[in-house]
């Protein structure tokens, strides 16, 4: 699926975010929850050790923001065409995994037109709790700042 277009300034967008978040590392490695993990937090066919060149980590992170944007305009197809709604829910899809976006109250409370509810839900639960900012039971500092910015983006023009 090709999901560029009118979706062009969502994706430059998500890029960002991404880069920004996830980083760019040139060798496999562990992430703090032990998923071997290179480049941009690519999860897919990684030797941890293996050294990655720039253009293979360009290429890499072009693959994976459309392996998981495709997949996202899919469950939540309200959001094409509405830059920065998407962006935060290409961001967010690309670390918590495609299957927990679409299951997710963010993806649902899109689907019902309720943009600043699944806004809100990227880091906040119903009763005012922080979520999607776990990883193996931990609170990581990293999710909460990623998950706020992600949250921010999608409120803009709300």
């Amino acid at each position: 699926m090709n999901i560029k277009g009118r979706n062009a300034a969502a994706i430059s967008i998500a890029a960002g975010l991404i880069i920004a978040f996830e980083g760019v590392m040139l060798t496999g490695y562990l992430d703090p929850v032990d998923i071997p993990t290179k480049c941009v937090g690519d999860t897919t066919d990684v030797i941890v050790g293996q050294a990655y060149s720039s253009e293979e980590c360009t290429a890499s992170l072009e693959k994976q923001i459309e392996a998981h944007a495709g997949p996202i305009l899919r469950c939540t197809p309200i959001l094409a065409g509405t830059t920065f709604q998407l962006a935060s829910a290409i961001s967010f899809g690309y670390n918590i995994g495609v299957g927990a976006y679409c299951g997710s109250d963010t993806a649902k409370r899109f689907n019902k037109h309720d943009f600043k509810g699944a806004c809100k839900a990227m880091n906040e639960n119903d009763k005012g709790g922080p979520q999607w900012v776990y990883a193996k039971g931990k609170v990581l500092p990293g999710l909460v700042t990623r998950r706020a910015q992600e949250r921010k983006i999608c409120e803009v023009g709300l």
